[in-house]
Formats: structure tokens, C-alpha cells, sequence
């Protein structure tokens, strides 16, 4: 099972409406919980699930492991933006089932991305919510519909296939 779904949103914030893109992808891995938690709690891994033509890379020496205050820092290649800084801060961290992900400096007004890995017959169901806000108003409305969304889907398609095949030889 693994599809990618999106939405969009509509908030109110401060007496203004705002649009927040809702994307969503569930996928079930035929590994425990631990196992997949061990691969994606570690943030050089996530290199080896990023499309090659994004040419992802980690600025720095980050630590083994992702906990709750961690700062990456990272450069990533964007279609029509060329090479992107971009700075995620850990939010949350609940060990072995889940963590959040907030955008500090990158391309989207607002980047809000969960992980979450429940124990399912088969193996651990993984989903990834994120909600996201493109910047510069109808112009970033415009360029979503034309390319963003497209760009995402395909990011996370191609996560599904490299963890189905990092975890099928398990």
C-alpha cells in the first residue's frame, strides 16, 4: 500500500486567510518498528532517499541521530531555483514512533512535515504528513499548481520505491 495525496487548506490567521497545502503518503514496509525507526532517525540517510537530480547534500557533520532541538542544515537542488540552502529544525521526537520537521530557511513560506511509523500485521505502516504554504502569494499559487506539486509527488514516489528497496531484501 502506498499512494501520495494532497489537499489544500484553508486557515484563518490573524483576520486572513491562508492556504496550506496538505500533502500525505502512507506506505506499509515489511520490517519492525525499531528497524525502520533505526533508518529514519538517522539524517544521513536521507541523502539515499532524495531523487539523485536533486543532488542532496548535508552541510556539516550532523549527529548519528535526530532528537528534539537539532538543527540540518542542507543544500538541495530545485527545479527552477537551482541549488537551495535550506535549515530544518527536530520539533518533536517521540523515540522509535515518530518526529516533526519545521522548515527555519528553504523555499516554502511555512514547511511543517511529520513522521509517523505504527506496528501493523505486515510489517510497520510509515506516513508522512506535510503541510506547506508556498511564498509570494498568487505567483507561489501558480507556480504550485505548474511544477511544485508535480516536484513533490515525485520526491516522495521515489522515497517509496528506494525504501521498498532498501527493506524488500530484509
Amino acid at each position: 500500500m502506498g499512494f501520495v495525496k494532497g489537499r489544500l487548506d484553508f486557515c484563518m490567521d490573524r483576520d486572513r486567510i491562508r492556504f496550506v497545502n496538505k500533502l500525505t503518503q502512507v506506505q506499509i514496509l515489511p520490517i519492525p518498528r525499531h528497524e525502520l525507526w533505526a533508518f529514519i532517525s538517522v539524517p544521513q540517510n536521507l541523502g539515499e532517499i532524495t531523487p539523485p537530480d536533486m543532488t542532496f547534500e548535508l552541510v556539516g557533520d550532523p549527529p548519528p541521530k535526530t532528537y528534539a532541538g537539532l538543527f540540518l542544515e542542507y543544500r538541495i537542488k530545485i527545479p527552477f531555483l537551482g541549488d537551495t540552502p535550506w535549515l530544518t529544525e527536530i520539533k518533536y521526537v517521540e523515540e522509535g514512533f515518530s518526529f516533526v520537521d519545521e522548515q527555519r530557511v528553504g523555499p516554502y513560506k511555512t514547511w511543517i512535515h511529520s513522521h509517523r511509523l505504527e506496528e501493523v500485521d505486515r510489517g510497520t505502516r510509515m506516513t508522512d504528513e506535510i503541510r506547506y504554504e508556498m511564498p509570494f502569494g498568487p505567483l507561489g499559487g501558480l507556480a504550485h499548481c505548474l511544477f511544485v506539486r508535480g516536484t513533490l509527488e515525485r520526491i516522495f514516489n521515489y522515497r517509496r520505491e528506494k525504501l521498498s528497496e532498501i527493506f524488500s531484501s530484509n
